[in-house]
C-alpha cells in the first residue's frame, strides 16, 4: 500500500513562497504519475499540478509562473515550490499518486498578512 505524507505547510505572508514535500513509501515510486490538490474552506478540492512519470509537468492556469512540481525518484520525494503566494492561494495542500488514487493527509497553506 502506498502511503504519502505531505509536509512544509505553514503561515507565509502574500508574496512569500513556500515548498512542500510528499515523501512516498510502500511502491515503485518513479512508475507513477503524482499530483498536488487543494482545497479550501468550502470549496472542491482542486488540481493544482501534476507530473507524469517522465517529468512532464502541467498547472491550474492560476497558478502557472508561480508554482513548479517536481520529484526526486531516488527519494521518492514530490516537490511543489511555491512563489509569488496570494491569499487565495490559502488551503490544505494534498498530494495524490495519480495511478493508485492514494491521498496524504494534507498540509496547511495559509496566506496572509
Amino acid at each position: 500500500q502506498v502511503q504519502l505524507v505531505e509536509s512544509g505547510g505553514g503561515v507565509v505572508q502574500p508574496g512569500g513562497s513556500l515548498r512542500l514535500s510528499c515523501a512516498a513509501s510502500g511502491s515503485i515510486f518513479s512508475i507513477y504519475a503524482m499530483g498536488w490538490y487543494r482545497q479550501a474552506p468550502g470549496k472542491q478540492r482542486e488540481l493544482v499540478a501534476s507530473i507524469s512519470n517522465g517529468g512532464s509537468t502541467s498547472y491550474k492556469d492560476s497558478v502557472k509562473g508561480r508554482f513548479t512540481i517536481s520529484r526526486d525518484n531516488a527519494k521518492s520525494t514530490v516537490y511543489l515550490q511555491m512563489s509569488s503566494l496570494k491569499p487565495e492561494d490559502t488551503a490544505v495542500y494534498y498530494c495524490k499518486n495519480l495511478h493508485t488514487n492514494s491521498w496524504g493527509r494534507g498540509t496547511q497553506v495559509t496566506v496572509s498578512s
